[in-house]
């Protein structure tokens, strides 16, 4: 019989090459007329790459580096060392070198209090449960407040709380009141720890594909040939003893074995299911919602600001634009910044004009480079919470109490029905690393069951 993979991500794809590979018949459906899921690309009027979705490995992210080595594909470094990253914190300017677990240039008091924060913070992300963090220690007492909430008590400065809110910010897309403290935890603990998920240099940002991560996808998609089905949304999954039978919007049937959902769980929630999900399952979907995002691409003819000793970098509390990367190809040229509009700012920019959002976009680069950012040379965008087929990025985060009373069922197959996407990963959760090994770990449960 075959298996059915719905959504063609890197998690949907990585699970559909790994059952191929064990020789079990495959089909993939896309609702989108395109593969990559959060990873999109995209090309500047010069045919320059850019990236729309999700961009970056780094160090220990191993199954995205052999896998990347296994397409043929080629990673490049984020530029990073060649300059100093920008600090605005409370109205005052600072530059500092880039290195892992750097903070912000701050007054003693301010410093030592951030110092004790992250040193507290990293201890109790050290003790969650990867594969089960509702059984943690202190597990109902650290889900049963929020993020915000913790900061508030452990940090006493608000140079301090302002550099644990933009972090949050920078991490989830989701302001620190929106997440339960022990999905913090178990995020942070999952990518090695916070300072990591931060971090160029040795960190969760420190590597790039050539021609854009979106090649990871298409490669896959490729060697799968027309088992992967695109513009074929599914509208209902059925689900008994004898196997699963899907239908598509477009009144396509699909019968098979078993099914792999990888799509983000308020998604999966929205598609029908006979029999009916059990409650547990149907009530975690409506307590995951996605992050809030914009991601904005302004293009120049030179990275100017490399000349003035900054390396595109800047950190702030103040948006709409609060984190800026130089995004420009290994080549150098064009220069190419990159801003993420998140979490409560994103709720409002995605409500004005263009006009008004290309506006301060670029008056945020201006303040953080100078005046030559407000001429690009092309200026695009994309907001993912707008996106019919994701409705948010980067991806789900735990609102409070949610792991504790429904984390069982996260990864828990129901019936011929299997979970995989990066929200079930235990191992870089919510990452292309944890997308792709929650894909492979699914498809050899389902190679295991067929087997047996």
């Amino acid at each position: 019989m075959t298996v059915v993979v719905v959504g063609a991500g890197l998690s949907g794809l990585a699970a559909a090459r790994r059952l191929v590979a064990g020789g079990h018949e495959v089909v993939v459906l896309e609702a989108r007329d395109r593969v990559g899921g959060r990873t999109e690309g995209g090309r500047l009027t010069d045919g320059t790459p850019v990236e729309l979705g999700g961009q970056w490995i780094g160090p220990t992210q191993d199954r995205m580096y052999e896998l990347v080595a296994e397409l043929g594909l080629e990673w490049f470094r984020t530029h990073n060392d060649d300059g100093l990253l920008l600090v605005d914190l409370r109205g005052r300017q600072s530059r500092m070198a880039p290195h892992k677990g750097a903070v912000p240039r701050l007054g003693p008091f301010a410093l030592a209090d951030l110092g004790q924060g992250l040193l507290r913070f990293s201890r109790l992300a050290a003790r969650t449960d990867l594969e089960r963090p509702w059984e943690s220690p202190d597990a109902e007492v650290l889900d049963g407040q929020t993020f915000a909430s913790w900061i508030h008590r452990n940090l006493r400065t608000p140079s301090g709380r302002a550099y644990f809110r933009i972090a949050c910010e920078a991490v989830f897309a989701a302001d620190a009141s929106d997440v339960s403290l022990l999905h913090a935890l178990f995020y942070s603990h999952s990518g090695t720890d916070l300072e990591t998920l931060l971090s160029v240099d040795r960190g969760a940002q420190q590597d790039r594909i050539v021609g854009g991560s979106v090649r990871i996808a298409e490669t896959m998609a490729a060697a799968l040939g027309d088992r992967v089905r695109l513009g074929q949304p599914v509208r209902r999954i059925s689900n008994d003893d004898s196997g699963v039978r899907l239908e598509t919007r477009g009144g396509e049937v699909v019968t098979g074995s078993h099914v792999v959902v990888t799509l983000p769980p308020t998604l999966a929630g929205r598609l029908e299911y006979a029999p009916a999900l059990p409650s547990w399952r149907d009530q975690l979907t409506q307590r995951l919602p996605a992050g809030s995002v914009v991601k904005c691409y302004a293009a120049y003819d030179e990275p100017f600001w490399r000349a003035t000793g900054l390396n595109g970098q800047a950190a702030s509390d103040r948006g709409p634009v609060k984190v800026t990367f130089d995004n420009s190809p290994p080549s150098g040229r064009p220069g190419v910044l990159m801003g993420f509009v998140e979490a409560g700012d994103a709720r409002h920019f995605a409500r004005l004009s263009p006009d008004d959002r290309r506006r301060a976009v670029l008056e945020c680069f201006a303040r953080y480079f100078g005046p030559r950012a407000l001429a690009p040379v092309e200026y695009l965008e994309r907001d993912w919470m707008a996106e019919e087929f994701t409705r948010g990025c980067y991806g789900a985060h735990f609102t409070p109490g949610v792991w504790t009373s429904y984390g069982h069922a996260l990864r828990e197959p129901v019936g011929r029905i299997h979970w995989a996407g990066a929200e079930t990963a235990a191992v870089w959760n919510g990452y292309m690393e944890g997308a792709v090994r929650s894909g492979e770990a699914v498809a050899d449960r389902i190679g295991a069951e067929v087997a047996g």
